[in-house]
């Protein structure tokens, strides 16, 4: 998860400390869904896959496991620093910009990203390249979030602390959409895929409303643009550091937006 990771790009800086906090809970949070769609899609022995915007190792692991060491898996990134020490055997780590660059050679059986797409500013080129990758009858699984349809870190806004947490959350999208987020685009995914020419398009969505690692992903997240919400003047330092506390308290149900699957084949 990690397109465009520069300063007029993606907001949440592979480059920062944080980044490793983000993707061990994201993994927790999304792998169990991810991997459900990866199998039902019926990805096996002798595959080859394409992870699109790998961020953290835990997909790339997970496909390596299923094709085995007839397979191949190949991650890119255009920061690859959590996930180069996993090269060798099946998987190859490329950097890689999905907008820009051509595919990697050869066709592939699944071509998945999560959590990628939204914080790419050419979202429809970084599709085609997707799709052209497929081999006859490859699948392509794209999960990106939708925080427009369920925008509450606290959906229960029951006092000061969650009050405080939703307004922060606030903040946080205003800067997703200043650097060309599309924060309504889980929803357009079936459509998209569909448009794009895959057959067999299905969706579902996916969010915890409380889980410990929500709470792990929330103070890695206000920790990494802490000083950009301070900068736009979206939030006070003193507030952070109240929201982090309460945060630590382990007493807010904290939510993510929800994530939507959505996957095709393409025509033989």
């Amino acid at each position: 998860m990690a397109e465009h990771e520069t300063d007029h790009g993606y907001l949440l800086d592979n480059r920062q400390s944080e980044a490793g906090i983000r993707f061990e809970a994201l993994s927790e949070l999304f792998d169990p869904v991810t991997f459900r769609h990866v199998d039902q899609l019926g990805i096996t022995a002798g595959m080859r896959c394409w992870e699109v915007g790998a961020g953290g190792p835990s997909v790339p692991l997970g496909l390596a496991e299923r094709v085995g060491p007839t397979g191949a898996v190949i991650a890119t990134d255009i920061d690859v620093s959590w996930t180069r020490d996993i090269a060798g055997g099946v998987i190859e780590v490329l950097r890689h910009d999905v907008a820009a660059e051509p595919p990697p050679p050869g066709e592939f059986d699944l071509v998945h990203a999560r959590l990628v797409l939204i914080h790419v500013t050419d979202r429809a080129e970084a599709l085609r390249r997707m799709v052209q990758a497929l081999r006859p009858g490859g699948r392509l699984l794209l999960e990106d979030a939708d925080p427009e349809l369920q925008p509450l870190p606290c959906p229960d806004e029951s006092g000061p602390e969650q009050q405080l947490a939703n307004r922060l959350r606030a903040g946080f999208r205003t800067l997703m959409a200043g650097r060309g987020a599309d924060l309504a685009y889980g929803r357009t995914l079936p459509r998209l895929l569909r448009e794009a020419g895959l057959d067999d398009v299905q969706a579902d969505a996916y969010f915890p409303i409380t889980s410990p690692a929500c709470a792990v992903l929330e103070a890695a997240t206000v920790r990494q643009v802490r000083h950009r919400l301070v900068a736009a003047g979206l939030a006070t330092d003193e507030e952070i550091d109240r929201h982090l506390a309460n945060i630590a308290t382990g007493q807010l149900d904290l939510a993510t937006g929800p994530m939507i699957s959505a996957w095709g084949r393409r025509r033989p």
